[in-house]
């Protein structure tokens, strides 16, 4: 279980230097290394106070963890001085892949979910914690096809999990858009992934594109109902912290903290049903 408690919050330039300010703070942070490896002067006091000042989780994008190029070990060394520098100790990629012939798409990309695949991932998963010298956490990604898919995602997600010895961001956004886009059973997942692996969930927003017929996963829209409650049914088997990402058409810090409240108040009812 990942040392984290209470409902977390990405945190983004958007409304980073209005942080120091607000009334409302977080119980702790997400930040995206890649975002702020080289950020702007204005920027380099507020981060710092900001991400010291509460528990902070680092999640990345260009990690490629399910490439078959091999390893970027001078990007995860550049990783870990971010990591040490921020004090850091959590560290989240995707169960993804983004590069390729050694250039960068900074595109999540499915990956085959084959047992070839489950050993390349789980050799790099080792490779990559001899360097950060932490656990590295995985997330279920979305995707809108898969190649080569030898068994179900949740099955090929526990075999990567137990092979590694990572552990998992469960997305229930991702869970919910993948279910429907591909007409499974979002619950029927939540109860047979490993929950024992489960260090952080993630909560974002959707949209439906009509023309493609496909819920897209762009993390720039409020929360939709079918979300919520996926929450809710997830929180009453996983007792994991819980947190927002919005990385597109990002509203005031006000707005985000409405979004925020009612997460939190999800959180205490399941809790308190669960303990009752």
């Amino acid at each position: 279980m990942i040392n984290l408690k209470g409902c977390g919050l990405g945190l983004r330039s958007d409304f980073l230097l209005d942080v120091a300010s607000s009334d409302f703070q977080p119980d702790w942070w997400e930040v995206t290394p890649e975002n702020w490896m080289h950020m702007p002067k204005i920027y380099e006091k507020a981060f710092e106070e900001a991400v010291l000042s509460r528990p902070t989780v680092a999640h990345g994008l260009s990690l490629s963890i399910g490439s078959v190029d091999k390893l970027n070990k001078k990007f995860v060394k550049q990783m870990k001085k971010f990591l040490d520098r921020y004090e850091i100790e959590y560290y989240s990629e995707h169960l993804s892949f983004s590069s390729f012939d050694g250039k960068q798409s900074y595109e999540l990309l499915p990956i085959p979910m084959t047992k070839k695949m489950i050993e390349l991932v789980s050799d790099k998963v080792k490779e990559v914690e001899d360097i950060i010298q932490r656990n590295l956490i995985l997330e279920n990604a979305t995707y809108y096809y898969v190649p080569y898919a030898e068994m179900r995602e949740v099955d090929f997600i526990n075999e990567v999990l137990e092979k590694s010895g990572a552990k998992m961001l469960l997305d229930v956004n991702n869970v919910f858009v993948n279910s429907v886009n591909h007409t499974l059973k979002a619950k029927k997942f939540i109860d047979e992934i490993d929950k024992s692996k489960i260090a952080y969930m993630h909560m974002a927003g959707h949209y439906f594109d009509e023309e493609a017929n496909m819920r897209i996963d762009s993390h720039g829209m409020p929360i939709c109902s079918g979300v919520w409650k996926l929450l809710d049914y997830t929180l009453r088997q996983i007792d994991a912290p819980v947190m927002i990402e919005r990385d597109n058409n990002i509203p005031p810090l006000d707005v985000l903290e409405e979004e925020y409240i009612k997460m939190s108040e999800i959180v205490k009812y399941s809790r308190g049903r669960i303990d009752a």
